[in-house]
């Protein structure tokens, strides 16, 4: 989860302040504070390191505390949203007034006239809100108003700029070089404690958390990072910023040790783009993705961990002009392959728009390479969840249509009932009316109400159809089928096991 909190009447804790000897020199042509050569002679040597002193010293001034003003609308009257509302709603005037709220953050200067890297979440509004200020302090306790220049949700990251010349600034480094058990340095203001350094070493250098489409791929340390780190930098010990602290992952809300941050390799181009006062373009095929589990590994008679299976496909978008098909299973982008750790959305994410690129897909057992011209992925796109319908009543073991091994009794769909349980009239498919609770089909969320549109990426219109490849299926000994199941408009393929 992301933190950026908003804080009513919230008090901000001074930083650190830099002694004169930790001003860059301002008697000749100015550098960044994580010059090779200046860092050479402070940072630890290699192996377990003495100190940290000297390198933080150099690096330190370039950190900065980031703080919001805004302005929160909040519903005066104390009863709002029970159900005491409506006895009770005029009481308290049922106007909404406006408070002060505060958000606290982490920054890092880039250049000497004074850009600035933070995440996107640090300086965005919360809800029913909106930002007046956006204040920037130094660790000596200047403090200047800043301009936003830009933001960018997507990747949450934000360029903003304040007035002045000759700021400490440092560079981004090289994230590819890093590695995991490497030696790392965190700097920020967490809790709103300026000036805070913590150290610690790299967990994962690709780690996927699985919920944050193209962007989702970060730098995971051990290092501790709480609240108000987020936008700091992450060093490595030639004292290049190699990450922007961005999230944490904990059950309590504060640090256990898995702290992860957004690679330079993948913050820079996009800081460099907001920088010119322009919006990142990104690649888009179009396509629903989803990982392939065990089951559906099982199923198609493929590898674990290779490739994303394609479970819709967009009218008029690129992959549907390349020929993708749904079913396929993408397993090459532009000759790198897809794995856990590189997803389809990451690649494609990353592809200019317009650029012709080779994607190897798996369809019924063989290898197809097709081209596609990629498109421009939409600002604010959100790819369909996927739900099934958690009822709890039992449903019927008796099924006197369908298939008794699979678990379920379907029925036709017509028109009728497509329009009935939210499908669009002209689906094809068969429609389930019960579930055996005891089945893996029931476990895996299929209920009365959802539509099989396929078994094995082969159509089905009719009960006898599903019947038949089922027993197709058994005869072949496969211990699974594929099928593929729409709920209101939303498709996904699901593995279900055959029972005895």
């Amino acid at each position: 989860m992301r933190y950026a909190y908003g804080i009513t009447a919230a008090l901000l804790l001074g930083g650190t302040a830099a002694t004169v000897a930790l001003q860059p020199n301002v008697t000749s042509a100015q550098t960044a504070q994580n010059e090779p050569g200046a860092i050479a002679a402070a940072a630890p040597r290699a192996g377990a390191p003495m100190s940290f002193a000297d390198m933080v010293a150099r690096l330190q001034p370039a950190v900065v505390n980031i703080s919001t003003t805004q302005r929160v609308q909040v519903q005066s009257n104390p009863f709002a949203g029970t159900p005491f509302e409506r006895f009770f709603g005029q009481q308290g005037g049922g106007r909404p007034t406006t408070r002060e709220g505060q958000s606290l953050g982490s920054g890092f200067i880039v250049s000497a006239d004074g850009y600035v890297v933070t995440n996107n979440h640090v300086i965005a509004p919360a809800n029913n809100a909106t930002v007046e200020s956006v204040t920037v302090t130094l660790s000596d306790r200047r403090e200047f108003t800043a301009r936003v220049v830009g933001r960018d949700p997507a990747s949450d990251l934000a360029v903003l700029k304040i007035e002045g010349e000759r700021f400490p600034f440092v560079r981004f480094g090289d994230s590819n070089q890093a590695r995991v058990g490497d030696w790392v340095v965190a700097i920020g203001n967490p809790f709103g404690l300026g000036g805070s350094v913590t150290a610690g070493i790299i967990s994962s250098v690709n780690r996927v958390t699985g919920q944050l489409g193209a962007y989702d791929r970060f730098i995971q340390t051990d290092a501790s990072i709480n609240r108000g780190n987020s936008g700091g930098p992450l060093f490595d010990m030639q004292g290049n910023v190699i990450g922007i602290n961005s999230q944490i992952l904990s059950p309590t809300g504060g640090n256990v040790g898995i702290g992860l941050a957004i690679p330079a390799e993948q913050a820079q181009p996009i800081v460099e783009t907001l920088k010119k006062g322009q919006t990142p373009q990104r690649g888009y095929l179009g396509v629903g993705i989803q990982p392939i589990d065990e089951g559906i590994a099982q199923s198609l008679g493929i590898e674990r961990n290779q490739g994303e299976l394609i479970n819709r496909v967009e009218p008029g978008q690129a992959a549907e002009r390349a020929g993708i098909r749904r079913g396929d299973v993408v397993l090459r982008v532009n000759n790198q392959a897809v794995t856990p750790d590189t997803t389809l959305s990451y690649l494609v994410a990353n592809v200019r728009p317009g650029t012709r690129i080779p994607i190897e897909v798996l369809r019924d057992g063989r290898r197809v390479t097709l081209t596609a011209t990629v498109g421009t992925r939409p600002s604010e796109e959100e790819l369909a969840g996927f739900s099934m319908d958690e009822e709890s009543e039992s449903q019927s073991p008796a099924m006197p249509q369908g298939d008794a091994s699979l678990g379920v009794a379907v029925q036709a769909l017509t028109p009728t009932i497509a329009r009935s349980i939210g499908v669009d009239p002209s689906t094809r498919g068969v429609v389930i009316t019960a579930v055996d609770p005891s089945s893996d089909a029931y476990a895996k969320g299929l209920r009365r109400g959802v539509v099989i549109q396929s078994v094995n990426r082969t159509e089905v219109a009719t009960p006898a159809d599903l019947e038949r490849l089922v027993n197709e299926a058994r005869r072949a000994n496969r211990g699974q089928v594929l099928l593929y199941v729409m709920l209101r408009n939303v498709g996904r393929f699901v593995a279900v096991e055959l029972g005895e």
